[in-house]
Parts: structure tokens; sequence; C-alpha cells
């Protein structure tokens, strides 16, 4: 056994990288950076794409058949009838796959050749991002896309921080900060010290794990840990930082992006599959019938046919010695030609009328103007032709929430202040709220030289309180300008702001606005103008936020003064306030709740004045504490909790985090339709549920929402067993249960309403189970005494009374039916990490037991693999059809798994765009994709299909019936060209009408009536019994299609003598009435009549004519004059006459019964739009999204959008833009205002001071500054009593349902 080399070894266990070092690392042979995600070249295209066509089942049987009639013996048709159709369906499939591959193509050239600035022989150069190899060092610029995964050497900041937005990644528009190595900093942008960095990389190999890095540098003989805070990954965008350096670790497809982007999968609809079924059935069926028809021949030909040689000769073939051998072989002959002849019941031509059908309807949605986004000049585009009708059967969408359901924009909504609320803009005459829209007048902020324009308010009475110097409002906005880890600069004479999270930017942006401006700070000191007075106060101390803490402080000194400023989470906050506020924080609880209810984020502001003796001995042991070699962070909270305590309520702020127009109306109906939607995002769980309340997935009428966040197998199981019991709890004491929801018997009065109440059973202990009591769930159910129907239903719709309702009293303006209650119920919100255990084989099915049961399902923190596999789970264990949607690059792998991909091209980039199917430009087209042009390509294809097997069966078979005249010798009823052309010709126009124009009800009935969706779900307009009843009705149709004729012609005599039992006039009739029929059949059909309709219906009746006129006479056909015989006969007429009306009348019967005894939900939708009822009908099957005006909630609604680590950078220096010695205060020695800021920001009449302090032992002369005017300061006012009392409580009134504030600063655009 001979050894492994050493790249080998390396190659297996670990990725070893030298930077600078092309030779070393091309032994590896590691993957450059180049991106292919098409499948063919032009050489491979021709061969690869046939072979995938014929992988599909119904081509290779028509290239079977096709190869079979090349065979004289057995063929009694030409070869042409099958080789032109199946040639025309491959070359269309292959121009639309060659299409498609194009369209990856472009976007790959587009990726592949932008431009990145690489280190090459000591010189930067532009590369293409295919040609940055392994080990390169590149240059990054301020607001470029990373080429590829690089671990960060030097920044053009001091500390070697960067700033880097990961919304391709992880959706997250949240800027993060990324620090190199100390010992790298020096590099610089020195490029020949870049170029001669030869530091060698010891790494993990390539995953798709985006928050994990493990890796070893090593560099002059040591070595340095690596890990994640150190890598920036390709998709990431550099944001306020000049430039940085960086060496390549991961490229192309090994790259955390492309790990983390999925597989491409085949995708084919719920119909494709059912075809597919169905015709294996057809070729079993085909070849019984052929098997039957063979024995039949060879049992004819052995006993009669024999004698009948001189008139019907044995092919010279046939062995004549032995007639049973000779009657056998021509029965084996037989059963092949009759595999020829009635082929035509799954002829090649429904292959291509379904490819044209899906193709126009692509189109359809891309020319629908109801989808059109016109601010950002966008369509809806299809960009898959083959899924059309799978959009609608959707039974789970899965979606990504920022970007999909927000816009990531957030806005100062409201506040409470002191037991006052603020936001609403009262009417003066009713003391109603006034609905905030566009067209109301906003406050003007103008006479602030810091105010943002695009700051929007309503509320005048608190500018009017700020200007007064009302207290308060004082202490309210100074709190926000002050507490927080943001950053400001001055970027073209404007004041900007850098905020790690969008909820700090837009706090801060409200105080700005309100004239409080934070204008800059440095690690010990942050200076505010407030009302254009500077105020600079000494920073002591940032207690940085996070998710266990869930608040965040600051700790300032301003003169004599000590106070800390706190906000977070409303129960954290409440549980650390001093007594004696019970009034205020009564009222304060109120708006909380009032703001929950409407979708806000809450975040509840505190103060304490601290002394400066108490604050001393709390620093000594705070830094105890922080030196602390055991226990750490357990001794640091209990420091923290200490000073965070006793505090005084400042107030509320309640932010929007606006939603995409439409979304909360777009899931309203979307989950009315019967659809579920889940929420895989990777943000905060108090974010997720948050926004799921706001966009109403979540309502406070639920049940309970259930929360998984265990982080063990045990943990996670125990909590779903938990949740598994208040479910059942739930389920038995809700009022009659779904039983007696759909109590037909019952005796009840109309409108009678059965409520229950009962207490909530939720509590584990050791203790002997007792029987629970019932949980505290109020259930109004709504029953009517008259018995539901049970709908039988048409072919055309869904069988729906039990959701629509007893049609005279819904469509005649009366009470309406059974409501089902679709506002209580469960939802299920899961963590990440537990979200792991939840996939583990053990636990899945009972995850899946209680989601399936739950209204709605949030998912946060989940990575992007973990989202695809939550779709994976649900197709596999549930067999539903799913869709996902999202914008970024982290939702790829999900919208790959998906069987339906939608991307929005939104602001993240068009990775999501780039690999979906369908591409919008707002979530809220989605309700219109689905539930319009879903739903009617679904209608629409499923008739197609009815009607096609139906038309196709009525003339294949009559075939058979002929065979028991004619000694089953596989002789055709109808002329070959007819059958050549039958369905090319006369009968696929009409049929392609059907699938391409058809639809019940309008597409404002479809939104307006989500239920009509209900039938997708359960596959029931086209099924197996669907099929079944189609092949029956074509087979009825095809007894009497013949036997008639058959029995008129057989010993017919014309009245002129002419002998009409000849085989020609017989097939010229038949067809003729088959045409005939086929016209009538499909026009009683057709619901929605259109210009097209008519002209291709009843164009093709006369085209019949044309053509069968054509080809006998011009061309000269075998059945010249036969047809033109017949028709000068009254006999024909006569007979055409009395079949079709034996065919049609038992349609119309049927159909006129279904209409007036069980009409479905569309028949009463159309028969309301006849009748002209403009009322407003069918309560019972809309469902509107619950207004959002004066609805309160006693749920929490904090949310947060921050992460720990950033008070550190600012109190330690290393985010700032100087090094810590440039300062004009050295970190931790007070505070000192430098004349140049005094230049800067102080106006004339203001006084010049600087605050008491040392600096490197020199003693400055200091005064204290004070105004006269500042008595509404919170530093000035440190020994007022009894703010609580001083003020009053304003009444809460209702609020509006959306808020058209203004976007906070982008953060994408502010450079450091």
């Amino acid at each position: 056994m001979g050894t492994k080399t050493q790249p080998q070894q390396a190659k297996e266990n670990e990725r070893r990288i030298r930077a600078n070092d092309k030779e070393f690392n091309l032994q590896y042979k590691y993957h450059n950076n180049y991106i292919k995600t098409s499948k063919y070249s032009v050489f491979t295209f021709l061969p690869f794409n046939l072979l995938e066509q014929f992988q599909r089942l119904a081509n290779f049987y028509f290239l079977c058949l096709l190869v079979l009639q090349l065979i004289p013996a057995i063929s009694s048709l030409t070869p042409v009838t099958t080789a032109i159709p199946l040639i025309g369906v491959l070359t269309l499939t292959a121009v639309k796959d060659a299409y498609d591959d194009i369209q990856r193509h472009l976007s790959d050239s587009q990726v592949n050749n932008r431009k990145s600035k690489t280190l090459r022989n000591g010189k930067l150069v532009d590369a293409k991002w295919s040609e940055v190899q392994v080990g390169d060092v590149i240059r990054l610029d301020n607001n470029q896309f990373v080429a590829a995964d690089i671990l960060l050497l030097t920044t053009s900041e001091p500390n070697g921080l960067c700033f880097i937005e990961t919304a391709e990644l992880d959706g997250e528009t949240n800027l993060k900060a990324k620090q190199c190595l100390t010992e790298t900093i020096e590099l610089g942008d020195h490029h020949d010290a870049l170029w001669n960095f030869n530091g060698e990389i010891l790494c993990e190999r390539p995953n798709n794990l985006l928050n994990k890095f493990d890796g070893t540098l090593i560099w002059r003989n040591q070595r340095f840990a690596l890990d994640n805070e150190k890598i920036l990954l390709r998709g990431c965008v550099l944001r306020n930082t000049q430039w940085c350096y960086g060496v390549v670790v991961f490229a192309g497809v090994d790259t955390k992006l492309m790990q983390n982007s999925g597989k491409t999968q085949f995708k084919s609809t719920g119909v494709d599959r059912l075809l597919n079924f169905i015709i294996i059935g057809i070729v079993l069926f085909l070849v019984s019938i052929c098997a039957l028809f063979a024995v039949g021949c060879a049992i004819w030909e052995g006993f009669i046919g024999q004698h009948f040689q001189v008139y019907l000769p044995w092919e010279h073939i046939i062995p004549k010695d032995y007639i049973p051998t000779g009657a056998t072989v021509i029965g084996l002959l037989v059963f092949f030609s009759y595999a020829i002849v009635l082929n035509t019941v799954v002829p090649i031509s429904l292959y291509v009328s379904v490819e044209v059908i899906r193709f126009i309807q692509s189109f359809l949605i891309n020319w629908d103007e109801e989808m059109y986004y016109a601010r950002t000049n966008t369509y809806a585009k299809a960009r898959t032709t083959t899924l059309n009708e799978e959009l609608g059967q959707i039974q789970y969408i899965f979606s990504d929430k920022t970007g999909t359901l927000t816009q990531n924009i957030m806005t100062f909504n409201k506040c409470s202040i002191n037991g006052r609320t603020y936001g609403d803009v009262i009417d003066l005459r009713t003391g109603e709220p006034i609905e905030v829209t566009e067209a109301l007048q906003c406050v003007d902020f103008s006479a602030n030289p810091h105010h943002e324009s695009d700051f929007r308010w309503y509320d005048r009475t608190l500018l009017d309180a700020v200007r007064s110097d009302e207290e308060h409002s004082h202490v309210f906005f100074r709190l926000l300008a002050l507490c927080h880890t943001v950053m400001a600069e001055t970027v073209e004479g404007k004041l900007e702001y850098q905020a790690q999270s969008p909820d700090e930017a837009a706090l801060v942006a409200a105080a700005r606005n309100f004239g409080f401006v934070f204008r800059s700070r440095t690690p010990n000191s942050i200076t505010i103008e407030v009302m254009g007075r500077l105020e600079e106060y000494e920073l002591l101390n940032i207690l940085d936020f996070n998710n266990v803490r869930k608040r965040m402080s600051v700790i300032l000194r301003r003169g004599d003064s000590v106070v800390l400023y706190c906000k977070g989470a409303d129960n954290v906050i409440y549980d650390r306030l001093h007594g004696g506020q019970e009034d205020l924080k009564a009222r304060t609880q109120d708006h909380l709740n009032k703001f929950a209810g409407e979708g806000l984020r809450t975040l509840v502001l505190a103060e304490r004045r601290l002394t400066e003796q108490y604050y001393k001995d709390w620093r000594t042991r705070q830094q105890e504490a922080a030196l602390a070699m055991d226990s750490r962070e357990e001794k640091l909270n209990e420091i923290y909790e200490e000073i965070e305590s006793d505090m005084q309520l400042v107030g509320v702020t309640a932010i929007e985090d606006k939603l995409q127009d439409g979304v909360p109306k777009a899931i309203a109906n979307l989950q009315s339709a019967g659809i579920k939607i889940w929420v895989l995002t990777g943000d905060k769980q108090e974010t997720a549920i948050n926004i799921g309340y706001s966009c109403q997935l979540l309502t406070d009428e639920l049940a309970d929402v259930f929360i998984v966040d265990g982080n063990s197998v045990e943990e996670v199981e125990k909590q779903l067993r938990q949740f598994k019991e208040s479910i059942k709890i739930y389920n038995r004491f809700r009022p009659g249960g779904t039983e007696a929801l759909y109590n037909s018997d019952s005796n009840m009065d109309p409108l009678s309403v059965t409520m229950t109440q009962t207490s909530v059973f939720m509590h584990e202990s050791s203790a002997p189970p007792t029987p629970p009591p019932p949980p505290a769930i109020s259930v109004v159910t709504f029953r009517w005494d008259d018995k539901n129907k049970d709908n039988k239903g048409g072919p055309d719709s869904a069988e729906c009374t039990d959701l629509f309702g007893d049609e005279k009293r819904s469509l005649d303006g009366g009470a309406a039916s059974i409501v089902i209650d679709e506002t209580t119920g469960f939802a299920l919100v899961v963590n990440g990490h537990s979200l792991v255990h939840c996939l583990s084989p053990e636990l899945e099915i009972k995850f899946l037991d209680i989601a399936s049961q739950c209204k709605a399902v949030i998912c946060c923190r989940v990575t992007p693999l973990q989202k695809a596999l939550v779709v994976e789970l649900i197709k596999r264990a549930k067999n539903a059809v799913t869709l996902a949607i999202g914008d970024g690059a982290n939702d790829v792998s999900m919208i790959k798994a998906a069987h339906i991909g939608v991307g929005i091209s939104g602001q993240e980039g068009l990775q999501a765009v780039l690999s979906s199917d369908y591409a919008i430009a707002q979530f809220r087209y989605l309700e219109r994709l689905l539930l319009v042009h879903g739903r009617w390509s679904y209608y629409r294809m499923c008739k197609f299909l009815r009607y096609f097997f139906y038309k196709n069966f009525a003339f294949t078979l009559c075939h058979c019936w002929y065979s028991l005249f004619c000694g089953f010798s596989a002789q055709t009823v109808f002329d070959p060209m007819f059958i050549s052309v039958y369905n090319l010709f006369y009968t696929s126009l009409p049929v392609l009408s059907l699938g391409i124009f058809e639809q019940d009800v309008s597409d404002k009935n479809s939104l307006e009536y989500p239920r009509l969706y209900t039938p997708g779900l359960k596959s029931e307009l086209f099924n197996i019994r669907e099929f079944i009843y189609s092949v029956l009705h074509g087979a009825f149709t095809s007894l009497i299609l013949f036997l008639i004729p058959y029995g008129v012609y057989k010993d017919g005599v014309s009245q002129h003598g002419y002998i009409l039992s000849d085989h020609m006039t017989l097939g010229a009739v038949v067809a003729t009435i088959l045409i005939v029929d086929n016209t009538a059949q499909i026009s009683l059909y057709t619901s929605y009549w259109t210009v097209v309709n008519h002209i291709t219906i009843w164009g093709s009746l006369v085209w019949y004519f044309v053509l069968d006129y054509f080809y006998n006479y011009v061309i000269g056909g075998p059945y010249v004059g036969s047809l033109t015989q017949a028709i000068k006969d009254l006999t024909f007429w006569m007979t055409m006459l009395i079949t079709v009306m034996v065919l049609v009348a038992p349609v119309l019967a049927y159909k006129y019964y279904l209409l007036d005894t069980h009409p479905s939900l569309s028949d009463k939708i159309r028969q309301k739009s006849l009748k002209k009822i403009h009322s407003r009908a069918s309560s019972d099957v809309r469902r509107t999204p619950s207004s959002r005006r004066g609805r309160r909630s006693v749920r929490s609604g904090y949310a947060f959008a921050h992460q720990e680590g950033f008070g550190r950078l600012i109190t330690s220096g290393k985010i700032m833009h100087k090094k810590p010695q440039d300062f004009a205060f050295p970190l931790g020695l007070g505070t000192k205002k430098t004349q140049a800021l005094h230049n800067n920001l102080a106006s004339a009449d203001q006084t010049k001071t600087n605050s008491s302090g040392h600096h490197m032992g020199n003693n400055n002369n200091t005064n204290q500054r004070h105004n006269h005017n500042q008595n509404h300061s919170s530093m000035a006012d440190i020994s007022v009593e009894g703010r609580v009392n001083g003020a009053d409580a304003g009444g809460s009134g209702g609020t509006e349902d959306m808020s058209p504030r203004a976007p906070c600063q982008d953060l994408d655009t502010i450079n450091l």
C-alpha cells in the first residue's frame, strides 16, 4: 500500500493556503472563482437535451410507436402521423430549454465579469471575478460586493475594524463589525508589504455554516487563531469603510454562499405526475384491448377468415400450411396494428397543446398590469413555463420576513410620555382619531436646522410640548438622544448617522427632528444639541444589550449629576421600577397594549438618578467583577442588576417595522383560501413574533402561541409534549368541536350562539394527575337549523356548498350560513437551535403533528440550509404542494427546494429572482398570482384535459366498435388522413382556446371569494375519478356515434335508389357527426366566451368541410365524393340531428340538475352576477383583515434588532475614526471640549466653556457651563421630585391601519 502525499492528506483533513503563492496553492486543485449555473454548452445541448426529453415516459412511448409505424406489415397508418407531432414537441421543448439556459449563461457571465482589484506582482490590477484564485490578496472599496470568502488583513480604520452588510446572506441590513488581527493591521495599504505577505492559512474544509469558521494563520513563525469575526463572505457588501484588503480562502463553489444555494431540482407539476400515471394506465388498457382483439382476430381467421382468402388473401409472410399457426401469426401482427390504430387515446398533440397552453399562460402572467410595480418599473415574470397550474394547488407557503413581508424600514410611529400617548391625530369635533393618509398635513419641522425632510409626524401636540419646555417630553427625547450606540458623522455638510440596527436609527432620528440632536461621541463623551444649545456628557459606562438582558443602559455624568438611562423590553423594565408609580405604570401599560395590538415594536424607557458616592462604590465592584477569573458573566450580571433597579418610568416608544403594502390583506386571503403560511427568517424571536402580529399572521384571538426554544432534544421533546396536551384540551372543550360546527341536524335557531369560557391547564408537577380544567378560550359558533346539503357538484368547479352556505340566504342578502372560526387556534414559534432537534428523525413526527394543527408557524434564527430542510420535510411527510418566497441569497436553497419558487425583486439583489420560477415585485402580488392566475391555470388545464380525453376516447373507440364487424382486422372506420389531422386541425384550436381563456368567475371575484381556491388544494378538478368519468363519457359517445349511423346505413337505400351501406360513406358520416358533436360539447363546456372562442369553435366546424373538400377533390383522396353524396340525402341530416341530440341531452340534463340542486360556489357567484345583486354576499367565505383601530393586546410588543458588542467597541475607542491617543480625552480621564468642536457647533451667543477634568497631568481652567434657561434639562433638574404627578394622562384613541412614515436614514449610503 502506498503512502498518501502531503497534498492528499491536507485535502482530506484541512485546507492549506499560502498567500501570494500561486504554485503552492495549485497543487491542491482548489476551485477557482468561476460560477456556472447553466446546464448546457453549444456542443452538449442537442444530445443532453434529447436524452432528458426521452426520459419522459410519453416521449419514449411515442418514439416506440414511430418505430412500429415504420414496419409496413403491421402499420395501417403512415409514420408521418406520429413523426410530425413528436418532432414538434421535441423542438418546442428544446427551444424553451435553450432560452432558459441562455438566461442562465447571461446571469453567470454578468457575475463572472464583475471587476475586483487583485494584487499581482506587487501591483493592484483589475481582474474579473472568475480570475480570482485562492491565495490572492484583493482590495475592496466602500459599497463593493465581496468577490470570494476572504480573511481580513487590514482596513482603512486604525483598529482594523470594518463594517459589512449581510443582506444577501441572511436578509439582515443591520451592519455587522469585523476586525482583523492586530498583527496584520501594520500592512496598511502598502502594496509591497501586502505582496510580501506570505502567511499560511490552515482552516476547515468548505461547508455551509455561515456563522462558524475555524482556522490558524502561520506567519513569522507565530500562530494566530482565526474565527468568523475575521472572515468576509462572498455576497456581503462593505459599508462605511473606505477600503480593506483580504486573502482569498474559499472561491467559487466552495464559498459559503454557494454552499448554501442548494441543488437545482427538476420540477414538475402534480398534473404532470398524474398524467404520467394515467398514461401508464392507458398503455396497460391499450395492451389489454390489443391483446383481446388479437385473440379475436386469430379466432376469426382460424374459423372464418381462412375460407375467404380469395377475397382477403393472407400476407406472404403468413404460413398457410397449418391454419392455427397462420391465424396465430395474423393475431400477433394485428396486436401491433391495433396498438398503432388506437394510439390516439393519448396523442402526441396532447403534449404539444399542454406546452402551448402553459407558454401562453406565462405571458398572461407577464402582461398582468395589476401585478406591475410602478416604483421600480417591474412586472411580474414567469421564469418557467411548466409550473403554472401548480400555482393553483399550493398548500403551504414558506416566506422570508425581511424584504419579503417587510420593507426593512423603521419609522417612529407613536409614543407614550408620562402616561400620555402621542401620535394619534384627534378630530376636535368628534374626539375620534383621524385616519392618517398622505393627504393629511404633517407637522412642520423646518424651524429645526437639523430636521430630516422625509420625517413624517402628524400629532402637533408633542412638538408643542417640546417647544414649551415641558419637562417630561425633554427627558424622553434626551434619553433617546443619549442612550444608544449610534455613530454620527458629517458628510458633505450634512449630519448623518451610522446605526447598528434600524431601530436605533429610527429612535435617534426622531429625537433629532424634535430638537434633541445627537452630534458626536468619543469613547468617553457624548455631545448633543438641545433646542440649539450644546450639551456634553461624560460617558461613564455602557451596559450593553443582549438577548438575555433585553435592555441597554448608559451611565452619564454632567456636572455633579450622575444618571442612568435605560431602554428595553416592557416586562424587563417594569420589574426594575421603584414603587409608587402604579397609576403611571397602569396608564403606560394600557398604551403598551394598544401599541402591541397595532403591531408596533415597543421599548420602555426609564431613568435612575445616582449619587456620586453610590456610583463610585458600584464602579469599584463592577471592575472587580470584570476582572474575576471565575463566573465573570454571572457576577457582571448581578452588578448590572443592582444598578438597573429602582428606576423611574419615562415613557414608551412605538416603532413601525413597515410592512410592504397590502401584506395583511394578502395573508388573510391566502389563509382564507386554505393555504398554510410559515415564516422562516434569520431574525430574532421577538422581531419575528412582532412582524407576525403586524401582518396578522398572528392575532390576539389565538388560543395560544407556542414557543419552542429548548436547547436539547429532551427539552424540545418536553415542550412539544406539553403543546400537544394543550391542543387536546382545547379540542376537548371547544363547543361541539368540528362535529358541532357541521351538525346538519341541529334544531338551533338561526344565528344561535354557543359560548364557552374555560381556564387554561398548563402545569407540570409531580403531583398525581388530575382532570384538567378547560382552557380559557371563548369560541363563538354560528349555525343554521337548515340541513346542509351534500354537494355532489359537477366537473367544472369545487363543491363548496358548506363553505358558501344556502344559496337563497346568502345571495338574497339573508344571514350567512355556517361560520368556521378561523381566528382562534394556535401558532407555533420555533428557534433555530431548537429546529435542529425538531428536524431530527426522532422528533420530526411530533413536530409535524403539532405544526399541522397550528394556524401559523414561525421559525426564527434559521440558516439557509434549515429553510430548505423544513420545506423538504413538509414535501416528504405531508405530501403537500409547497411554495417558497424570498428576496435574498439566503432564500435560494428554500426556493429551489419548494415545488414553486417565487423571488421578490427587492433591495437585496437578484439572487433569489435568478433561482426562482416566478418573480414579483411585492409580496401582495402573490395573492393575485395564486388566487387568480394560479387558480385559472389549474382550472383551465383541468378542463382542457377532461375535454381532451373525452374527445379522443370518443374518436378512438369507434375503431373498437367497428372491429366487431370487420373481423378484428385493424381496419379503420375513418379515412387515414382524417385520423392524422383530427387532433391537429379539426379539434386543436377550440380546446386550446378553452385552455387559454376559460374562466368560471372574474379575477375580481376570485380575490373576493378566496374559497374558490379550495378545489386545487384537494385536486378535485382533475383526478382519477374525473379521468374515468371523461373516459366513460367518451366511450358512451363513441358507441352512440357508431351504432346509430351504422343502424341507419347498414341496409339503407337513398331516395334515388343508391345503396348507402358502403364503408367510405359510413366513415364520412361518423366523422362528420363526431366533429359536430365535439363542437356542441365544447360549446356547453365553455363558460367564458371571447372572440377567439367563437372563431376557433365555429371556425373549426367550417374548416372541417373546407379541408375535406380540398383533400378529396383537389388532392384526390380515396374518400372522394363520399361526404358530398351523403349530405345530399335527408337521411344524413336526420341521423346527425338524432345522434347529436342523444349525446347532448344527458349532458344538458345533468348540468342543469347540478345547477338547480347542488350549485357550486362559482355557480352561485355567476348567478349573483347575472342577477346584478350589488349587496355584499357570502360573508362566510370571505375573510378580511381585522382592523387595527382601537384593538388592544395583552402581549408584549417588544422587539429590538440589536446585537451585543457595539458598546464595548465604543468605550474601547475601536469604532472611532481616530486612535484612542488622538482623542482630546484619554479613556477614563473625564471629558474635554476641543476648540474645533466649539467652532463647528456652538452658536455665537452660546457660552464656550470646558468641562472640568485633567489630561496627562495638565490642569485646565474650566468653567462649568450653566444656562438659566435649561430648567427642562434632566441633569439640571436632578433634585426635582414627583414627576409622575406632574402630568395628566392623555386619552388614547384609535389607531390607523398603516402609518405613512418616511424611511429612516439609509445606512447603505453612509461612509465613515
